[in-house]
């Protein structure tokens, strides 16, 4: 089956695996939120007890990278119109209004990327990741 579109998460791969998680939770969940349950064809997997299991039709795709080449990914994406989420170094670490404050005191040149993701059209996606390894 071919899909129109396509999801990738890029996770900095100098991470430590706890963080990522949350990183690519976070930006999943509003990457979910700004292009809503069609975009993401949520089919309803249905077991033998008539439980429904509800998840994404579309392949996510999980790879790793260093945050310049998040960022340089991201800077693609912005290009072509691609959708794309980023948390930073600066989301972690007391609530989200410190986040915040401290993300808004810096310019975008020393801001660290510890994870992205991207949803657009399967070509368009592909190109700008197709440099980037799978998570392993």
């Amino acid at each position: 089956m071919s899909f129109e579109n396509k999801m990738v998460a890029i996770i900095n791969k100098e991470v430590d695996i706890g963080v990522a998680m949350n990183a690519v939770a976070h930006a999943s969940i509003a990457m979910g939120g700004r292009v809503g349950t069609d975009a993401l064809q949520i089919a309803q997997y249905k077991d033998a007890s008539d439980n429904l299991w509800p998840i994404s039709a579309i392949p996510y795709i999980i790879l790793r990278g260093k945050s310049s080449e998040i960022r340089k990914a991201i800077t693609q994406a912005k290009e072509q119109n691609v959708q794309q989420i980023t948390f930073l170094e600066t989301m972690t670490g007391g609530g989200y209004i410190e986040q915040m404050d401290r993300t808004a005191l810096l310019p975008e040149e020393p801001l660290v990327y510890f994870a992205a993701v991207l949803f657009g059209p399967w070509d368009a996606v592909s190109q700008i990741t197709k440099k980037l390894s799978l998570y392993k």
